[in-house]
């Protein structure tokens, strides 16, 4: 995220989990989240799903769409987190790094972001940081988790005025746009790449030959199309670079300054800060070029464009140069103007082996440094992705969310942040939701950010921050979530869009019909296609992602558009989407989805509404109008045939003496942010296996680290225990 600050700390420590809060006394309704020290595998253990180290097979690499282990070819996703959790060096307390890696492969985890820079304030190539993350790899490694590094963001700079490779600069801005057109910069740039990649360990291994590190990152969060690209972001040396590299293209483009200028005519006119005689030309602002689109704007956004892909695409073949055989993309950013600058942020990137992006699903919330933390008086909305809430109250419902996936000229798609915010009662859905949405539009990998710490905390203090991934609305949905993404218990959809994009017609500022992560409210809705006719101007239904997947390619001639008959799947007077494949139900008007797979069935959202749920081979019911409920195989066998299955209860969460009252606007104003430990609703309902073999049925109540606890309910149905979020069910 753009507005994280500088080197906040992300950490968790997996044993020992519930030893700092002592067996607290929750409200009526709810209970304490405690789980006891233990180092034992859990009944529902996902170890077995990693190589026995990360690297086994190989690098990873690229192919046909899909990440593959190099050396026996065999496809693989990702269900990853961002950090490892360690507020202290790694190499100071081993053996907790080490319990780390192996509680979160225990979940299904198999790739870790490792998302910090490797130099110190200054800018000079930190080797106590290098050793960190080394460390780090190390740890990994041994329990088959793979490491994604991601190594520069500007926020993590601040030059100052004597610096000798970003001149400019006051000590207080931050070099955005810089490392695209500032030579100096990109070679100090590499050297910290070099620190990072090239440094023998104790072991006299380099991490540029260790297959163990899945992929690279060039930089996180900047581009040439969003709005931190402007001359209040850009210090006068960096600008008139720019405007140096722009006349240069202009001339190769046109013959002269002059001839440029004669062909861009009177509309809009020449820029304040042209200086043809220097060989400089301005650069109009965000908005203009995707608004106004004059002949002197399409130019400059193919200039902007050449720009960004020849650097992702030299420093790429540098890496490449290093001797690196992993995987690397370009960047995770979003446009100024999704519709018309967004697509030409994505050609970029297919200068890498896959496409990243980032995506939140955010609470409104308000107040003093919320885009970082939650404090006391911050006012936030309870929010539903399953009902497409808006952010305000009284809104039109927002079909936006960060589960859309949209596949780019035949490459691996990787959503590497990502979460929903707190504080905020539904935020429960996102595992099941990444987990069934991201399978079924077959994307490649998830990672849910951030793995921040304090031993299942709620970081108390006189703030908290929004992306606390040691929750059990979060890791605690893990175990199913994970499997249903990783073992692809949900297929793929069909591909109903499917987007030829002309790279003249993008240049010249025509857009896409289907933008990413753009604003699309249910006031649009009567605009989008019906049937297979799009006409020029029309965007296409964003709820075609609930049903099946979008795919995009850049084409040398005219675009041309394909789209299936969405009526059969999308039903906007019920509010319904059900996806191609009839595994899974979205009821958005109620808030529920239900998912209807051999060997994965259940449901999540508002089951109150929902009533009695009968699916192939399960029936269930509960009167709560927030919880998720779900059977996965844990032996690979469809639930009709598994002997070996898991089912998994979660409802919601809060602090311990979380109190609010109502605000303006419809929503929440924080008056306490409680303390340690998280508190979960206590659960309601019942599960019914279906079929000959139901009466065999073995139900065995698991704790909070997954072992047996209680006495086992033989029979086809169970009455879920208030205080139970995971049951092993078993069938001779």
């Amino acid at each position: 995220m753009s507005k994280r600050p500088a080197g906040f700390a992300v950490a968790i420590a997996c044993v020992a989990l519930g030893l700092a809060f002592g067996a607290a006394a929750a409200d009526p309704g709810w209970f304490p989240f405690v789980p006891a020290a233990d180092s034992q595998p859990a009944e529902f253990d996902l170890r077995s799903l990693n190589e026995r180290f990360a690297g086994e097979h190989g690098p990873i690499g690229a192919r046909e769409g899909h990440f593959i282990r190099n050396g026996d070819g065999q496809p693989v996703r990702f269900w990853a987190v961002n950090g490892t959790g360690q507020n202290d060096a790694p190499e100071k307390n081993p053996g907790r790094l080490a319990r780390t890696a192996r509680f979160l492969a225990g979940r299904g985890v198999n790739l870790v972001r490792l998302h910090g820079a490797v130099f110190d304030r200054e800018g000079r190539p930190d080797a106590q940081r290098v050793a960190r993350i080394r460390t780090e790899i190390a740890a990994l490694k041994a329990e088959g988790i793979y490491s994604l590094c991601s190594i520069y963001f500007p926020l993590w700079l601040e030059p100052k005025p004597d610096n000798p490779w970003l001149p400019g600069y006051d000590g207080h801005k931050h070099p955005f746009a810089a490392l695209f057109v500032n030579r100096e910069f990109q070679a100090q740039y590499r050297r910290w790449w070099e620190a990072l990649l090239l440094t023998p360990g104790p072991d006299g291994h380099r991490l540029v030959d260790d297959p163990a590190v899945m992929g690279l990152e060039v930089q996180n969060e900047d581009s040439l199309f969003f709005w931190t690209f402007s001359d209040r972001n850009l210090p006068e040396p960096l600008l008139a670079l720019f405007e140096e590299r722009f006349g240069a293209w202009a001339v190769a483009q046109h013959g002269s300054i002059a001839a440029a200028l004669d062909r861009w005519g009177t509309k809009p006119g020449p820029h304040p800060r042209d200086v043809p005689a220097a060989g400089r030309l301005g650069l109009r602002p965000l908005w203009n070029l995707a608004n106004e689109r004059t002949l002197r704007d399409q130019d400059t956004v193919a200039f902007l464009r050449e720009l960004q892909s020849s650097f992702y695409r030299e420093t790429i073949a540098w890496l490449r140069s290093l001797g690196f055989r992993g995987v690397i993309t370009a960047s995770n950013w979003t446009t100024a103007d999704n519709r018309v600058l967004g697509p030409l942020e994505k050609l970029t990137y297919t200068e890498g082996d896959f496409l990243d992006r980032h995506g939140y699903f955010s609470c409104a919330s308000k107040g003093e440094n919320s885009e970082w933390s939650i404090r006391v008086g911050h006012t936030y909305r309870d929010r539903s992705a399953l009902r497409f809430d808006a952010e305000e109250a009284g809104k039109p419902r927002s079909y936006v969310h960060p589960a859309m996936e949209i596949t780019y000229d035949g490459k691996p798609s990787m959503l590497s942040e990502s979460t929903w915010n707190r504080p905020n009662r539904y935020r429960s859905e996102a595992p099941l939701y990444f987990a069934v949405y991201g399978a079924l539009q077959d994307t490649d990998a998830i990672a849910h950010f951030a793995l921040d710490g304090g031993e299942w905390s709620v970081q108390p203090g006189f703030f908290m921050q929004p992306w606390t991934l040691a929750a059990p609305s979060q890791l605690g949905q893990f175990p199913a979530a994970a499997l249903i993404f990783r073992r692809g218990l949900v297929r793929p959809g069909a591909v109903l869009a499917s987007l030829n994009l002309g790279r003249e017609d993008l240049r010249r500022l025509q857009g896409t019909p289907l933008p990413q992560d753009a604003a699309f409210d249910e006031l649009r809705a009567k605009d989008v296609p019906v049937g297979v006719e799009i006409k020029t101007g029309q965007t296409l239904d964003p709820l075609l992602h609930f049903a099946g997947r979008a795919e995009v390619r850049f084409v040398d001639g005219k675009s041309s558009h394909r789209l299936e008959d969405l009526r059969p799947y999308v039903d906007r007077t019920a509010q319904t989407v059900q996806s191609t494949t009839g595994e899974v139900r979205l009821n958005y008007g109620a808030g529920t989805m239900t998912l209807n797979a051999p060997a994965a069935q259940g449901a999540s959202g508002n089951l109150q509404a929902a009533g009695r749920i009968k699916l192939r081979d399960l029936e269930m019911e509960s009167a709560l109008d927030l919880a998720h409920m779900v059977v996965v195989s844990l032996d690979g066998a469809p639930l009709a045939e598994s002997h070996r299955m898991l089912l998994q209860v979660m409802t919601e969460e809060r602090p311990t003496g979380w109190s609010t009252e109502p605000a303006e606007k419809g929503q929440q104003r924080i008056k306490s942010l409680g303390k340690n430990p998280w508190e979960v609703r206590e659960t309601a309902g019942r599960v019914r296996f279906l079929g000959a073999q139901a009466g065999s049925c073995v139900f065995t109540p698991l704790d909070l680290n997954g072992h047996p606890s209680g006495p086992a309910v033989a029979g086809p149905e169970l009455r879920l225990n208030p205080r139970t979020l995971y049951y092993l069910v078993t069938r001779p």
